[in-house]
């Protein structure tokens, strides 16, 4: 039977302060686990899709892009 879970919340190396896998480790444990897609959410950066992209792509993973993004109506430090 094939694993149809997929994780879509996923953060690597390039988000500071929260994540701490590096996109191997990611992709690596998703070829464990039998999933067939992984997602990349780093927050507010798209640092690292290109190498994610052609990484999965080569694991047979395909690959989901995505980004945690914030919105502040009057500026960035409005919470």
């Amino acid at each position: 039977m094939t694993n149809t879970f997929v994780h879509l919340h996923n953060h690597s190396q390039f988000s500071l302060l929260d994540g701490a896998a590096s996109l191997d480790q990611l992709i690596e444990r998703a070829v464990q686990l039998g999933m067939p897609a992984i997602a990349l959410t780093d927050h507010g950066v798209m640092h690292g899709f290109v190498k994610f992209y052609e990484k999965a792509k080569a694991a047979g993973i395909k690959p989901i892009i995505g980004c945690e993004v914030y919105m502040a109506r009057r500026g960035r430090l409005d919470r």
